[in-house]
């Protein structure tokens, strides 16, 4: 093992020489105070030729087998000694001093385990990204919806979100994680593959006490939808089955079963909304989503925590979006208070 750096910056990349093409130099350049690393997930096209012929000073780890995010997250990082991991997507693109107001806030406090910047559109500069936004959160019911963004609502970026929060997750597209807390916590789940992997982390981190924080005083510029597109229907089953999967191992246990019943329902009326929108095709998927948590359960049971110490948003944000039409976080927020 080398000897340890500070931060490192690890980019996992699958065929996506595009976005290498289209970002690294400008990630290399405005990272002056953190290594960069290239994590390939035995990726097919040129994309490993690209970074040696042009990036001799970013460190390449090659995965023998493309395993996901979660698993081809867990294989690098075991290569790379530092005290702060920063994964970032290929599809983002980095502001100036992006990395040190984030490393300065997690080093203020040993109790941050994660923690994100202010993510807005690439292509919107001025709008949230649904990726993270400005911090996640998760309701009741699993719902995932952020500060600046719920479900297909993006916010303009007014300032309303600039404070230095505490939030549920993080987002996987960038974020920065106390090397330490990872692996206490073991990592993302391998068996997640790809979609949700970073929200249960935040949440295995948040029941052993740690704190997950947005920190808006560093911004990135995020594409979205690099690897897998919105219609993707493999998207689809891994958004849907992980979902449940992640429910069924973390919350408490009081709470289990009746939650995962009326998500299930609430499943079975997305479903019916894919067939309205024209895309019945991804109603086989949520199906093959719910056959595959069945086979799974087992093996997730043995995954619960010790403690259940993390708080979901305590109301079902189905319903204040579609009927009450709550369209923001801080409409949300206010009902609830």
């Amino acid at each position: 093992m080398e000897t340890p750096t500070k931060v490192a910056v690890v980019i996992l990349n699958y065929n996506g020489i595009h976005w290498l093409k289209k970002f690294l130099g400008d990630v290399v350049e405005k990272t002056t105070d953190a290594e960069v690393i290239i994590a390939d997930n035995a990726s097919t096209d040129d994309s490993v030729n690209y970074v040696t012929n042009n990036f001799p000073s970013v460190k390449l780890i090659l995965n023998k087998t493309n395993e996901g995010y979660a698993g081809g997250y867990n294989k690098a990082l075991q290569q790379i000694s530092a005290e702060y991991f920063v994964l970032l997507n290929s599809d983002v693109e980095v502001t100036k001093n992006w990395i040190a107001p984030i490393i300065d806030l997690m080093d203020s406090d040993k109790s941050i385990a994660a923690c994100q910047p202010k993510i807005k559109k690439y292509d919107d500069k001025n709008s949230f990204e649904y990726a993270g936004a400005s911090g996640g959160f998760l309701d009741k019911y699993g719902y995932p919806f952020c500060r600046g963004r719920v479900f297909e609502t993006l916010e303009e970026d007014k300032g309303q979100y600039d404070d230095t929060s505490e939030v549920f997750w993080a987002s996987g597209a960038c974020l920065f994680l106390r090397a330490e807390a990872f692996y206490e916590v073991g990592g993302f789940d391998w068996d997640f593959f790809a979609h949700m992997e970073e929200i249960d982390l935040c949440w295995k981190l948040k029941n052993k006490g740690y704190k997950i924080m947005c920190e808006p005083k560093s911004s990135v510029f995020h594409v979205g939808g690099g690897t897998l597109s919105s219609g993707s229907t493999f998207k689809t089953y891994l958004n849907y089955r992980n979902n449940l999967l992640m429910l069924y191992k973390n919350l408490k246990p009081e709470k289990r079963f009746s939650t995962l019943f009326k998500r299930m329902l609430l499943d079975g009326l997305s479903a019916i909304k894919f067939i309205l929108n024209g895309k019945p095709q991804h109603v086989f998927y949520i199906l093959k989503a719910h056959l595959k948590y069945y086979t799974l359960l087992s093996a997730f049971k043995k995954k619960r925590p010790q403690s259940y110490q993390a708080k979901l948003f305590p109301k079902s944000v189905v319903y204040l979006y579609f009927v009450k039409h709550l369209k923001t976080y801080n409409q949300l927020n206010k009902d609830f208070n």
